[in-house]
């Protein structure tokens, strides 16, 4: 999980996406926040949006259910703010998340995969008909991105294992087991690597190979 100074970061670019009336963001607010869920983009950026409600955007991509579950559950793991650690080096640069882009024939059939088969959720579509969508799990986001022709050769893709995400898992074994129930192709079932991690890979309908990884037990 983040520390609490990435938290409020992340807080902070959000409100400053819908302040420059970045067009992305609209869809997320609208995803994750009942009040806004009937309004339109254009609707969702010329409303009200504070930094309390930026917040609890993070809070709920994070899994919690607002911004004050989310700091009990900073402090719980015992993450430090920067302050806590008295660090008196420079601030730099941080990077607050990596969103693997994955490219698809059509996103209302990739959404309906990564939500029926994996557990996701729709976070945002983008056009009509739409080009353009994240889905997510937890701390985990895909990008999805249409295209008409793939973009790799399948079968180098395959021969190769080429994986277009790497999703890290805290409890490998029982995520296996529900994906199993539900059908999905695996390009590898379970097994523990000879370093000691547990993976398996997925492969979606349109050939992408998403690998999971957890701790060996």
């Amino acid at each position: 999980m983040p520390n609490l100074e990435n938290l409020k970061k992340q807080a902070k670019l959000y409100l400053r996406w819908h302040r420059d009336g970045y067009y992305p963001v609209a869809a997320q607010i609208r995803a994750m926040l009942p009040r806004f869920q009937h309004l339109t983009d254009q609707a969702v950026l010329a409303h009200s949006f504070k930094l309390s409600d930026a917040q609890k955007l993070v809070a709920k991509k994070s899994g919690f259910e607002n911004w004050q579950a989310l700091l009990r559950g900073v402090r719980t793991k015992g993450v430090h703010t920067m302050n806590d650690a008295h660090a008196e080096a420079p601030s730099k640069p941080t990077l607050l998340a990596a969103e693997p882009q994955l490219f698809v024939a059509g996103i209302a059939a990739s959404c309906e995969f990564y939500t029926q088969k994996l557990g996701f959720k729709v976070a945002f579509t983008y056009g009509e008909p739409p080009f353009y969508g994240q889905v997510f799990r937890d701390g985990a986001h895909l990008n999805l991105r249409h295209l008409d022709e793939p973009e790799l050769n399948a079968m180098l893709r395959a021969r190769e294992d080429l994986l277009a995400a790497s999703i890290a898992v805290d409890d490998i074994k029982p995520l296996f087991l529900e994906f199993q129930a539900a059908g999905v192709a695996f390009a590898q079932t379970l097994k523990t690597e000879p370093w000691g991690a547990r993976t398996f890979i997925v492969r979606d309908p349109d050939g992408n190979l998403i690998l999971f990884a957890g701790r060996g037990q």
